[in-house]
């Protein structure tokens, strides 16, 4: 999928215009899970503020979870599950890659059981293409298809596509600081 991405904001004045317009500036098509990819549209460590960064604010293997009061802006293609049960998927090499592209979001991962992970944000996303099930710790899930959202709260979850071909979701992660009574992040983040 080719993402645009078309940025406004203020100039000196205060008028608004167009900063940018192009393709995102960070997309990966990952070699070793043909059919995953990710499109970084925007990010911010921390709060935002009006105005504009004065460098790119996305990194093709920087961050994809914000700190507290930060934003991020990533749209993802999700393989089907059928590619890790083809005979000549190298899994070795996709952790490998995975690791460099989203090191936070492996870091975030849980190794005994593959794509489970919990991060340290509130995460908007819709579907845009496609069907992908959301999978909870206690193995309930459910299956999402264009138009659907989801808000997911710092739990630990699993995005599992079990149709034949690739899931396009959008993303926008907030980064947290604590629960509503003062607890600290699952994670210790």
């Amino acid at each position: 999928m080719k993402v645009r991405r078309v940025v406004a904001g203020n100039d000196a004045r205060g008028k608004s215009v167009f900063l940018s317009d192009g393709a995102v500036p960070h997309r990966h098509d990952f070699q070793f899970l043909p059919g995953q990819a990710q499109s970084r549209v925007w990010f911010a460590a921390g709060p935002s503020v009006t105005t504009p960064p004065g460098d790119e604010p996305t990194s093709a293997t920087g961050p994809v979870i914000p700190g507290p009061g930060g934003a991020s802006f990533v749209i993802v293609e999700y393989a089907p599950d059928s590619a890790v049960d083809d005979p000549r998927f190298d899994a070795e090499h996709a952790d490998t890659e995975f690791a460099q592209y989203a090191p936070d979001i492996a870091a975030a991962s849980d190794p005994a059981e593959p794509g489970m992970h919990r991060t340290p944000s509130v995460d908007y996303g819709v579907v845009l293409d496609g069907e992908i099930w959301l999978e909870l710790d206690d193995g309930a899930q459910t299956l999402l298809t264009r138009g659907d959202t989801i808000v997911q709260i710092t739990g630990r979850h699993a995005w599992r596509n079990k149709s034949d071909r690739p899931a396009t979701l959008a993303f926008v992660l907030t980064g947290t600081v604590e629960d509503a009574a003062g607890n600290p992040h699952p994670n210790g983040h």
